[in-house]
């Protein structure tokens, strides 16, 4: 199986570093000319995760994305959601056929509020069979440091994703696979709108004690939108089998790509949507917060996006759109954290 990334920022470098430690080629499209030049140069990408070096002989740089497209069989996207259509709208409709495509996207297509598999359907004709994600609960900052981390990967059909998750397990990821392919990416896109609402908090100075009862309660508001949304299992603590040779209790995926991604996109001060929304809650305008951290904050679109979808779904998001208001009509954050005060329970 022959790997592409598509993206060079931090997410798409720490990826690369997984699949070329396991000593496996990849092709790998960079946005610029001078990206690629110093990965050549230096074997490193002097824009993200510097400390992370390359045998760039294991690597076929480019900054045309329809030659990685071409020379891969599994195409895995980790660009921004912003900018997928900028990335891959030029590609020609039959560019991903026969091709297994990877989503490492943690947000929404801010144009049409949709997710990256409905994008690939409606621009490529990409069958949700031939499409997969690869989510967390990890942060590119300890996978280049090597720090155990987990990924989980999801697809319709179980023994493809494994096949997939393969390229990436080593000493220091662990694999988890299931198939909840819609399910784990609304998650990924919620935590990011919990997370900006728990930097606000922090940085309007509420504790460890508020933050603590503000997450939990915000696991309870993503576990109803995703059951609104038709998928099943949410729940922690709920294991339907074992493993016939090792006796092991099945793994409950919820544990770890809904909580877990949560609690680390939450707390973790590598969290680039708790930072924005720290920012936030300590005087910056959006636009300013935007500047001064020169990374996306996917969760700045996602509130507008779910916002949107949730007037069709119906769930209570008190939480996630009071989050929208902050950043999107303009609602003072210490108001809207008192709204949110006043409902936590």
């Amino acid at each position: 199986m022959r790997v592409g990334i598509i993206g060079s920022g931090s997410w798409a470098t720490a990826l690369a570093k997984i699949v070329t430690d396991n000593q496996q080629q990849i092709s790998w499209w960079v946005r610029s000319e001078s990206i690629l030049e110093h990965l050549v140069q230096r074997k490193h990408n002097p824009q993200y995760l510097s400390s992370a070096t390359f045998d760039t002989s294991r690597i076929r740089l480019s900054i045309n994305v329809s030659d990685v497209v071409r020379d891969s069989d599994c195409v895995v996207i980790a660009v921004p959601s912003a900018y997928v259509e900028e990335t891959l709208g030029s590609l020609a409709r039959d560019a991903f056929a026969g091709k297994w495509v990877v989503s490492a996207i943690k947000g929404m297509l801010p144009e049409e509020n949709i997710l990256l598999n409905e994008w690939m359907a409606n621009r490529f004709g990409l069958p949700l069979s031939d499409y997969y994600t690869l989510m967390g609960p990890c942060h590119a900052e300890e996978v280049a440091r090597e720090r155990l981390s987990y990924l989980t990967f999801s697809g319709l059909d179980e023994s493809r994703a494994s096949q997939i998750a393969e390229k990436f397990n080593n000493y220091y990821i662990n694999t988890v696979v299931n198939t909840d392919v819609i399910g784990v990416q609304y998650a990924a896109v919620l935590k990011n709108i919990y997370a900006l609402g728990a930097g606000i908090a922090h940085g309007l100075e509420y504790g460890d004690n508020f933050q603590s009862v503000l997450i939990a309660n915000c696991a309870d508001e993503m576990a109803c939108f995703l059951r609104k949304m038709g998928v099943g299992r949410v729940e922690v603590g709920v294991h339907t089998g074992e493993n016939p040779v090792t006796h092991q209790k099945d793994a409950n995926y919820a544990a770890s790509v809904y909580l877990g991604d949560l609690l680390v996109t939450c707390y973790s001060l590598h969290s680039r949507n708790r930072t924005f929304g720290n920012m936030i809650g300590k005087g910056y305008s959006v636009k300013s917060a935007q500047l001064e951290m020169n990374m996306v904050a996917e969760g700045y679109n996602a509130a507008k996006c779910i916002h949107v979808v949730n007037r069709m779904v119906g769930a209570e998001m008190p939480i996630a759109e009071t989050v929208y208001r902050i950043l999107w009509e303009g609602l003072h954050p210490a108001a809207g954290l008192k709204l949110i005060e006043k409902g936590l329970i």
